[in-house]
């Protein structure tokens, strides 16, 4: 009988269910707090603000990547997966930050990024070392090109960032790259890359971290046969048959995982980043592979009733399919903010909108965050995982106006200076009304924050009980008192309501029309913004006992 690996560190309750409800915390660590002054946020900056996350309510925190990394892609080219960007601190410093999250009761979730390496990761530098056909291209896609003398890319395959997904080497082989060239695909059809990420995984959870993000889940496995088969990018099938994304194959790498992942007791979790069509994404939640996969359904969804109720039901029953738990989703770091895109008119090109400085259309700002108040607290009433993302429990619009010399995103320069990309929601979050940048650190930041940021910082917020963040506070402690179970039995309130119950009757009833409509009968526990006696106002949402 094998024994059970024992992490340095745990979280002091053990319970191996934790992320079926968590409410899970985004932090984007450049971003969050910069404790030596470089204007970088760092890991030391994060164990420095573990009380503040307590005092938030949240279960969990997700750090995005804080690995060595040149950041041509914001830390998701990775370096080197077991040790930790300079700039950011030390192995030390991730030790203490994830014995300070355990001793708060706050579990971490590490955002680990699987599809590609950074160019400067050992393993490619030694691949365009060696020659064509060696074992160490052997770990990427390496490709002779076509054209008479292979002058042009092995196929038409086109990069999420734009222009071609292929790279050539000065020998005259290319390498496959579905982001930026600095971020070449590691080829999982060779045991080695799958033994070696299987050590990554062992080494964080020995570690203490109890978690996975899972960045990419739907990419790894490739279908690289000749000729090339047209990939439908963005656009994915219904039927796995795509050749970069979301194949069949994937699974396998995933149930190995699972495999690792279940050697720690309790088991580490896991959940999957797909892009992949609402049937297909519930088989990365399966119990023998990650356990849950992202729904992303509300990042895309306009505000209206129809379209949550459609996207609620779909989702709890795959949850219920699968044997996982929903996980809900309103902001994150690839996304403008929840609180502008419902300030913005209907169908609004956000990345258009962005181009303008965000002046065009105009945006209306109490609206939005009206909306996006309501928004969440319908979503902390939903069974399953919430995530929440670094500064929208404070209302933070996204930053708009940032100068194109500032841009960091590397969309901002694959597509030759037509999108933006997102720094808009990167830019480093403000905890004081004023300084050099707002309470981050002592310098300013590496992304420009807004003027008026000060004016959405913590400071200015604490204490104040209308206020986001006492709002954020509120609900959070609500959801931990009422959610049991994972039931949701639907109620009718009309075309514009979303009204449901859960477990011993508690209910949450959200009006996403404009005008006020009758208040149901009950206790008030939570509202998402003023409500009168009798009414529950437009874009509004109440907890009810």
């Amino acid at each position: 009988m094998s024994t059970l690996r024992t992490p340095a560190s745990t979280p002091r309750t053990t319970d191996p269910d934790w992320w079926r409800n968590a409410v899970v915390y985004q932090v984007y660590p450049r971003s969050f707090a910069d404790t030596d002054g470089d204007g970088l946020g760092d890991l030391a900056g994060v164990t420095s603000r573990m009380p503040y996350l307590s005092t938030l309510g949240v279960d969990a925190i997700w750090l995005s990547p804080f690995f060595p990394s040149p950041l041509a892609d914001g830390g998701y080219d990775v370096a080197d997966y077991r040790a930790v960007d300079p700039r950011l601190g030390t192995l030390d410093d991730i030790d203490a930050m994830i014995r300070s999250a355990h001793e708060h009761d706050i579990r971490v979730i590490v955002d680990v990024v699987p599809n590609h390496t950074s160019d400067e990761h050992a393993w490619f530098r030694e691949a365009l070392a060696a020659a064509p056909g060696s074992p160490a291209r052997a770990r990427y896609v390496f490709r002779d090109g076509s054209g008479p003398s292979g002058e042009q890319p092995p196929s038409d395959w086109v990069s999420n960032f734009g222009g071609s997904a292929w790279t050539r080497v000065p020998d005259g082989q290319w390498y496959l790259h579905l982001f930026a060239p600095e971020q070449p695909d590691l080829d999982w059809s060779n045991p080695e890359v799958r033994a070696d990420f299987e050590e990554t995984l062992r080494f964080w959870s020995d570690r203490g971290v109890d978690g996975f993000r899972v960045d990419v889940a739907h990419g790894l496995a490739k279908d690289l046969s000749t000729p090339y088969r047209p990939s439908n990018e963005h656009d994915l099938p219904l039927d796995g048959s795509d050749p970069l994304y979301d194949r069949d194959e994937v699974h396998a790498i995933f149930e190995s995982w699972r495999t690792v992942l279940d050697e720690y007791d309790p088991p580490r979790a896991a959940v999957a980043e797909a892009w992949a069509p609402a049937p297909r994404r519930v088989l990365y939640a399966r119990p023998t592979e990650l356990g849950q996969a992202f729904n992303f359904d509300l990042l895309e969804a306009p505000f209206d009733a129809s379209a949550f109720r459609t996207i609620i039901t779909r989702n709890t029953a795959m949850a219920e399919q699968s044997g996982a738990s929903s996980t809900w989703v309103l902001s994150n770091h690839d996304v403008v903010r929840h609180a502008t895109r419902y300030g913005l008119p209907e169908g609004t090109d956000t990345d258009a909108w962005l181009m303008t400085d965000g002046t065009s259309p105009v945006l209306d700002r109490a609206r939005g965050l009206r909306r996006a108040r309501a928004a969440t607290l319908l979503v902390l009433a939903l069974p399953g995982s919430s995530y929440v993302y670094q500064g929208e429990e404070l209302g933070l619009q996204e930053a708009a106006a940032i100068p194109h010399d500032a841009l960091q995103d590397p969309k901002w320069i694959r597509t030759g200076h037509t999108v933006k990309g997102r720094d808009g929601c990167r830019v480093p979050i403000p905890w004081t009304t004023s300084g050099p940048s707002f309470g981050f650190g002592s310098v300013p930041p590496h992304l420009p924050q807004p003027a008026d940021f000060g004016a959405w910082s913590v400071e200015a917020e604490d204490g104040d009980p209308s206020s986001t963040l006492s709002f954020y506070r509120e609900a959070i402690a609500a959801r931990r008192r009422l959610q049991q179970g994972e039931d949701l039995t639907w109620i009718e309130g009309g075309a514009d309501v979303v009204a449901f119950a859960r477990h011993d009757g508690w209910r949450s009833v959200t009006n996403l029309g404009t005008e006020a409509v009758p208040m149901p009968p009950g206790e008030v526990v939570v509202a998402s913004g003023p409500v009168t006696a009798g009414e529950l106002p437009g874009e509004t949402t109440v907890w009810l006992v």
